[in-house]
């Protein structure tokens, strides 16, 4: 015999992820130059931020050196030293990307609404 609590009902009980939720009208807001020119603003701050993370963490490594003798030590370090800057770096990167993109996203809509062709006015 097992010293864990037994089940008396069997039947499977509705977990509260099991419950479906409501469908509501749930459509994505439209797509606009003005919520990509946003969307950029935001990614390129965000990857200004990580810039001078990135930088910041640099200088911060370079001037503290490794205080042990220890190869093994030095090599631990050393690794983790590249591995923090690489991440900052990989996400200013990806932010910066990101920004470009939605700003090149914006112009492209701008073009499409220009190159619409509009109804003639009803008389």
């Amino acid at each position: 015999m097992s010293d864990l609590p037994q089940s008396v009902d069997s039947t499977p009980q509705a977990s509260p992820v099991d419950v479906p939720v409501e469908a509501t009208d749930s459509t994505p807001p439209p797509l606009t130059a003005q919520r990509c020119v946003i969307g950029s603003i935001i990614a390129g701050i965000m990857a200004f931020g990580m810039y001078r993370m990135s930088h910041a963490i640099a200088l911060s490594f370079a001037v503290h050196k490794i205080q042990s003798d220890n190869f093994i030590v030095q090599r631990i370090s050393a690794a983790v030293r590249t591995l923090v800057i690489g991440m900052t770096t990989l996400g200013m990167g990806v932010s910066g990307i990101a920004a470009l993109g939605l700003f090149a996203l914006s112009i492209q809509l701008i073009i499409q609404k220009n190159n619409q062709p509009t109804p003639p006015p009803s008389a």
